[in-house]
């Protein structure tokens, strides 16, 4: 099958910092690394990886064919990147010592990508595919409802959070995947529990204590432990987690083989310096162990 990615696009400029700055405060940098990027693009790479036939959907710059091109080496579809008269989107992204971040976004091409453009794309699916998109881009609703009237297996990252986004494509959500905070945050913003919500499959990752799936339908609230680590950079960790999940499921494994899979994959994501370019492959994530 196919997992078709509505997905973000970034050239990601990343400084080593000994702290993350803060208001007013000018910081010397360690290092500075440039690559590829974009919630989107780290989740088509790892998707890729982890053994999937994925399909890319997105925009970049003139500056950006580089990074279409890259993809591309990473094993992912890129006939459905346009590229349009829009700078390629950018992230800023200030790395501590200890693993943390923190990024500036620049939207760019991201928020350009034709509502025509999807519709050809998913035009080329078919029923049991998977869908899956984040808040970096724009088109979420018209892909998760097309996608639903089609019967493809819609999943979105919930990423960066925004409430409005995540209102807009609640009814046609097959599964749901996002992290502690972003679920704390999505309580609030409806009023209900994540377990409460009616999406037959949800996924909270929980950093160092792990994972938690919930199936609603099922009754399912199961618990993964995560595996222990030294963390280098968290920048892309959690759209690993994602591309093993969906590659886990659209390969034929359960659900929770699916993510026991991802959680190792993004362990190992930890202790690298990076985001797409880094994304470890199946064999790699096999064969890791943790500390």
């Amino acid at each position: 099958m196919t997992i078709f990615n509505l997905g973000s696009i970034n050239a990601d400029h990343v400084y080593r910092v000994s702290h993350l700055p803060g208001a007013g405060e000018t910081l010397a940098a360690h290092s500075l690394q440039t690559g590829l990027g974009g919630k989107g693009a780290n989740m088509s790479v790892a998707a890729a990886r982890a053994g999937s036939h994925v399909a890319h959907i997105g925009a970049v710059g003139p500056d950006g064919i580089w990074a279409r091109d890259r993809l591309m080496e990473y094993g992912v579809d890129t006939r459905h990147i346009a590229q349009i008269d829009v700078p390629t989107g950018h992230a800023i992204i200030n790395v501590d010592d200890a693993g943390e971040n923190a990024i500036t976004l620049f939207s760019g091409a991201n928020q350009s990508i034709a509502q025509s453009a999807i519709g050809a794309a998913l035009s080329a699916g078919s029923v049991g595919d998977i869908l899956v998109m984040q808040n970096e881009t724009n088109g979420q609703e018209y892909l998760a409802k097309t996608g639903s009237n089609l019967k493809f297996r819609v999943c979105y990252a919930a990423a960066p959070f925004d409430a409005k986004a995540v209102k807009s494509v609640l009814p046609y959500l097959d599964f749901l995947i996002l992290n502690e905070v972003e679920a704390n945050q999505l309580t609030r913003a409806l009023g209900v529990e994540i377990g409460a919500l009616k999406v037959a499959d949800i996924v909270v990752t929980l950093g160092s204590k792990g994972a938690r799936w919930i199936n609603t339908a099922g009754g399912v609230d199961q618990h993964f432990e995560a595996l222990s680590v030294m963390p280098v950079d968290t920048t892309g960790a959690g759209d690993t987690f994602t591309g093993y999940v969906l590659s886990g499921l659209d390969r034929g494994l359960s659900m929770g083989q699916s993510i026991s899979l991802a959680m190792r994959a993004g362990a190992l994501m930890v202790t690298r310096m990076g985001a797409a370019d880094v994304i470890p492959d199946l064999k790699e994530v096999e064969a890791f162990a943790g500390l």
